[in-house]
């Protein structure tokens, strides 16, 4: 069984590339959570218990970790949860092993730029609702999304919007009224 855990804490060692038996790929590190406690006696913050977790992240989300991390930079991680035991001739222990579903930087400590990788071939292909929308009205479906590939709202693309409303003179006409629209 695993529970879903959120944690934020810091890389403790640099990011392993490891791959899964298929030819995926896995980031693989440590991370250390810590707490920082006031004490009140002498007014100073003090560093309380520190847990460690092994962390895996796997496919698309695991190859962007292994571009994006460091070791000693902060992050949030929500991922499942499994407490594994394990022994050796000298020794035993339990290991807290977290699979990451989502990881980012804290941003409280610094700032992060996000850059968005392209997608493979065989998905650019166009589907979903902005499609079927586009399709029933007679447009077609590259009409549907903008340079970057993001869907438009309605279906359209900006050249048409824009067309219509200087064809419709409303973007000329600074007198026209707002229209409240309904969310």
């Amino acid at each position: 069984m695993s529970d879903h855990i959120t944690l934020v804490g810091n890389i403790v060692g640099d990011l392993e590339q490891r791959s899964t038996r298929g030819g995926g790929t896995v980031a693989a590190f440590r991370l250390a959570v810590g707490e920082r406690r006031l004490d009140r006696e002498r007014g100073e913050w003090g560093d309380g218990h520190t847990s460690f977790y092994a962390v895996s992240v796997f496919g698309e989300l695991g190859a962007h970790a292994l571009r994006s991390f460091q070791k000693g930079e902060r992050i949030i991680l929500n991922g499942r949860l499994r407490l594994r035991e394990w022994e050796t001739e000298s020794k035993r222990g339990v290991s807290a092993d977290v699979t990451a579903e989502a990881i980012g930087h804290d941003l409280r400590w610094g700032i992060s730029r996000f850059e968005r990788t392209p997608r493979p071939e065989s998905s650019n292909t166009p589907s979903g609702p902005a499609v079927v929308a586009a399709a029933s009205a007679g447009r077609t479906a590259a009409a549907t999304s903008d340079a970057d590939g993001w869907a438009l709202p309605g279906g359209e693309s900006p050249e048409a919007a824009t067309r219509d409303e200087t064809e419709s003179g409303a973007a000329a006409d600074s007198s026209a009224e707002p229209v409240d629209v309904p969310f």
